[in-house]
């Protein structure tokens, strides 16, 4: 049973417009299906890791974290999305299809970067697996150690990794259908999000 909710949880959580899913579709389009899957398991792996330090309780003074430290984090986080947000619109001006017989670019760790730079400094993200892991405790369909705890946080990361999955391989799908100019505009327009994104964040420190 707490299996298959881990599932649940994780794969809805993910869905929710914001800044990893705005990263994740903008990394596929920029690059390829790989890049694109390469940070929504970052992300799912994050998850994961989030999922189980909150149930193992290693962090359980954060729930109640200093105003002044969450501020911090919380101008830290609109920074960096506002940042990524100025790269994305960058390369909206130069981007463009690759054509037969150029050179195909190399992996690149970009899209792991970027996810944990978008998941570390979210606070949100913090008191969000703190909420799952008082729930599931609480009601105790979960331990706090010991197997289950560990079973719950696989399965949330599970959950999250099927959603980027369906994601980045439905943006991948219809890529090669997009004419060049089109695509300037949708990372453009993903750079206004990302945008939009960090502004409300460093906004709501003064709210």
């Amino acid at each position: 049973m707490f299996i298959l909710l881990g599932l649940l949880i994780g794969f809805v959580a993910a869905i929710p417009l914001g800044p990893v899913n705005v990263f994740v579709v903008s990394q596929t389009l920029k690059r390829d299906f790989f890049h694109g899957l390469l940070a929504g398991i970052t992300t799912a792996v994050l998850d994961l890791v989030y999922c189980l330090i909150a149930l193992m309780g290693f962090f359980q003074i954060k729930l109640a974290p200093n105003p002044t430290a969450m501020s911090v984090m919380k101008a830290v986080a609109g920074l960096v999305i506002l940042f990524i947000s100025y790269r994305l619109a960058r390369d909206s001006k130069t981007f463009s299809l690759p054509q037969e017989g150029d050179k195909i670019p190399s992996a690149s760790a970009r899209p792991i970067l970027g996810v944990i730079l978008l998941y570390v400094t979210n606070p949100s993200l913090y008191i969000f697996w703190f909420a799952v892991a008082g729930t599931m405790t609480g009601h105790d369909l979960v331990r706090n150690s010991g197997w289950t705890a560990f079973a719950f946080a696989a399965a949330s990361g599970l959950g999250s990794l099927a959603w980027y999955v369906l994601l980045v391989r439905f943006v991948a799908r219809r890529q090669f259908r997009i004419r060049p100019q089109a695509f300037r505009k949708i990372l453009f327009y993903l750079s206004l999000a990302l945008a939009a994104f960090g502004i409300y964040t460093i906004v709501m420190i003064f709210l």
